[in-house]
Formats: C-alpha cells, sequence, structure tokens
C-alpha cells in the first residue's frame, strides 16, 4: 500500500517560499516550528527534493528532545527516514541529510544518474531507482510502501510538490501562509512547473481547520479525491 503523504509548507503572503535566487528565507514563527517538529515526529519519512538539499543543506531530524522521546517510546529511531528525490545523483556525498542525526536514508534516483555518484551515495543511503529519465513518483511510492513506509511529510521544494500533486500522491497540506511579501515572479511557489491549463485537472482542496499561530495563519487542507473533483 502506497504511504499516505502530508505536506508541510511555509510560505509569504504573497505565496513564496523562497526568494528568486532559492535562498532560504525564515517565514515562520516559534510556535509553527514546535508544530512542524510534531508533525515530523509521528512521521515514517521525511521527504525533500534535490532543490531543496542542494539550497538549504537540511539535515530533516526531530530537533526536540520531547519528540525524539516519543518516538523511542513506539519503537522507533529518533529520526524518521530521509528521503531525497534526485533523479540525476547529485546529492552531495557530505549533505548533512545524509550525516546528522541516526536514522535511514533514501536517495531515489532516474536510470539516468551516474554510475559513480550513485556508488558514493550507496554508502550513506539506501538507493532506489525509480524511472527512466526522472524519478516516477508513483513507482517510488510502491517502492516505499514495500518498505514498511506508512506516513511520508513532504517539506519541499515545489518542483517536487508540484509533481505529487499531479500524479494524485497528495493527501493532506498544512500550509503556514507568513506575514511577509518577498516578491519576484522567479521566486518559488508551493507549486512549481508548467501548472495546469484545463480548470478541470485542477486540484481541488477540502478546509479542515485554520488557525492564527505565531504573526501568521496555518490552513489544514484534505485533498480531494478525483471522484470527489468531479463533482
Amino acid at each position: 500500500m502506497r504511504p499516505y503523504v502530508v505536506i508541510n509548507i511555509a510560505m509569504s503572503a504573497d505565496g513564496k517560499i523562497s526568494t528568486r535566487e532559492r535562498r532560504q528565507v525564515r517565514i515562520s514563527g516559534a510556535q509553527d516550528v514546535t508544530r512542524v517538529d510534531r508533525l515530523k515526529a509521528g512521521c515514517d519519512a521525511i521527504m525533500v527534493g534535490i532543490g531543496t538539499v542542494l539550497a538549504d543543506d537540511p539535515s530533516l531530524t526531530v530537533k526536540s528532545e520531547e519528540c525524539r522521546q516519543y518516538r523511542r517510546k513506539q519503537g522507533w529511531d529518533d529520526h524518521p527516514i530521509r528521503i531525497v528525490v534526485d533523479s540525476s545523483g547529485s546529492t552531495p556525498p557530505d549533505a548533512s541529510i545524509l550525516h546528522k542525526g541516526e536514522g535511514k536514508r533514501v536517495v531515489a534516483v532516474s536510470g539516468r544518474a551516474d554510475a559513480a555518484k550513485i556508488s558514493l551515495l550507496e554508502k550513506k543511503a539506501t538507493i532506489i531507482v525509480a524511472g527512466k529519465d526522472e524519478v516516477d513518483l508513483a513507482v517510488l511510492m510502491d517502492e516505499l510502501g514495500d518498505m514498511g513506509v506508512h506516513r511520508i511529510m513532504v517539506e519541499g521544494g515545489g518542483t517536487l510538490i508540484a509533481g505529487l500533486m499531479k500524479a494524485g500522491l497528495v493527501n493532506e497540506i498544512y500550509t503556514f501562509i507568513g506575514n511577509i511579501i518577498i516578491g519576484g515572479k522567479d521566486a518559488p511557489t508551493i507549486t512549481d512547473g508548467d501548472g495546469f491549463i484545463r480548470e478541470s485537472a485542477f486540484i481541488r482542496l477540502t478546509l479542515l481547520e485554520a488557525l492564527r499561530i505565531d504573526n501568521g495563519i496555518l490552513l489544514h487542507w484534505k485533498v480531494d479525491s478525483p471522484d470527489q473533483k468531479k463533482e
């Protein structure tokens, strides 16, 4: 069975998740950081795209001792499995995601990934080959399900999120909207790429909760099923 996928993302009031230079910006505050850590602690895996790794070098670890203790009580590792979607195998061997914190790592690549790069990454991570030229996200989810991954939190970036949405692989979305304007037509958004041409292809959402937090608002959405979208 494919994992249940939850997207968590922070964006500016004008819908940007970073600057046009892909420079990370602090959008949310302490309350939201705590919420995200708890959400992360309840997941089997955390997933990001290679662009996020190259731009931000995240570790994707559970930060608070309270949350790590919760995971230990469940019989889990301190940190969820860290997953990088990286079609060309460009994850730097010294990336924080491969070194910081104990636990398993997965790098998903396509058939075009360089064998020498894969050989280096295999020393730190399980390699999943899914797709010929780009990572086939549906195949990847099947593989992760077979590995026993039931719940995944996705933290970006916009290209990966767009691919997951188009493939119908997302179940819930948390969007924190902060009190800043970033601007710039080339600044990334929550779903980059080509977008949808026809209105019938738009992704429909049901709002589950709206919560004022820090100096912004947290929106919790459920992604409607294709059958609901046709109604």
